[in-house]
């Protein structure tokens, strides 16, 4: 269980049900993640100066062109040109945008100062099969220092049969990352045959040995998918097998497993905003200390994914704890 205390109490607004103070699970407190101070510096920034603040993060992701393709951007074609997310971030107060080098070299410079740049440093296309899942590297952590950013995220695919080639390659960047002071954000992702056969990658134990292993490799924020329940949960090692936990449950025993590693969570698919926004406090109530939706957001008009922002704001509103 991470250690700090527990958030404000909760007040009238958006979303469904709202767990008492005294019910939520807390988050790891910044100063005591054990970084350097360049690392505090920046995740200070982005948990406090910019966004929410209050400790949370609110972070738009734009990786979809590179991980699934245009098709992404059918559902709202504006969205196909970057500066749409790009004005989304900034209008909506994000605590960051989340990227590759080729968004951030050819148009984050009109948002630098105004915008916090979290650089995505490795990637693949959605074209070959996920079987031997692997992402190379597409940037350097010294792209990130000299771009600007606040945090560079790396992905994972834990369980792959190249996850031993991809552990290496994040040695490079866990060094690299600490030399130069800047956050590592792991994008912990279950992929492969072998875990389609241990109840699939939205299992509980899929997602809870993914958060655990970004916690043992050395990242400092780790973002993890929300665990779905279905009858392949039989087919989950023992005792995940046997386990049944509400959907909260499921999401605290992930945060658990974390340690002192911040929890962001994953928006997926587009959903209806009820449901998007029990996630949101759900998962907070779990403690996360935020999430990274991409297509929940900027497959809306912008009028309505700025409307659902300020919902969003007013959520996190609740759960601000001072820098301690």
């Amino acid at each position: 269980m991470s250690e700090s205390s527990h958030g404000t109490p909760a007040s009238s607004g958006p979303g469904e049900a709202k767990a008492a103070p005294s019910d939520r699970s807390p988050r790891p407190s910044l100063r005591r993640l054990g970084l350097s101070p360049g690392k505090t510096t920046r995740l200070k920034r982005l948990l406090y100066d910019h966004g929410p603040g209050g400790g949370t993060m609110l972070v738009l992701p734009i990786d979809q062109g590179l991980e699934h393709g245009p098709v992404d951007f059918f559902a709202n074609p504006d969205a196909l040109s970057p500066t749409y997310q790009y004005d989304l971030a900034r209008e909506g107060n994000f605590s960051a945008i989340a990227l590759h080098i080729g968004l951030a070299e050819k148009y984050f410079h009109e948002y630098a100062g105004d915008v916090p740049l979290i650089l995505k440093l490795n990637g693949k296309t959605g074209i070959p099969s996920d079987a031997q899942a692997f992402s190379p590297l597409t940037g350097t952590v010294e792209d990130a220092v000299r771009l600007g950013a606040d945090a560079v995220g790396y992905t994972i695919y834990v369980g792959s049969p190249a996850q031993d080639r991809d552990f290496l390659q994040f040695v490079g960047v866990r060094r690299d990352a600490e030399r130069l002071g800047m956050p590592v954000i792991v994008w912990a992702y279950p992929r492969g045959e072998a875990v389609s056969k241990r109840g699939g990658k939205e299992s509980l134990y899929a997602v809870d040995y993914a958060a655990r292993v970004a916690l043992e490799l050395g990242a400092d924020v780790v973002k993890v998918n929300y665990p779905v329940p279905s009858e392949k949960d039989a087919e989950s090692p023992p005792p995940y097998n046997t386990l049944r936990p509400s959907p909260d449950g499921a999401f605290r025993k992930v945060v658990e497993s974390a340690g002192r590693c911040l929890v962001l969570v994953s928006g997926g698919e587009k959903v209806g905003d009820a449901e998007l926004l029990r996630k949101v406090r759900s998962s907070m109530d779990a403690g996360a200390t935020g999430i990274i939706f991409g297509r929940n957001l900027w497959q809306r008009p912008k009028a309505e994914a700025l409307r659902l922002t300020r919902e969003l704001h007013a959520i996190f509103r609740e759960y601000a704890e001072p820098f301690a």
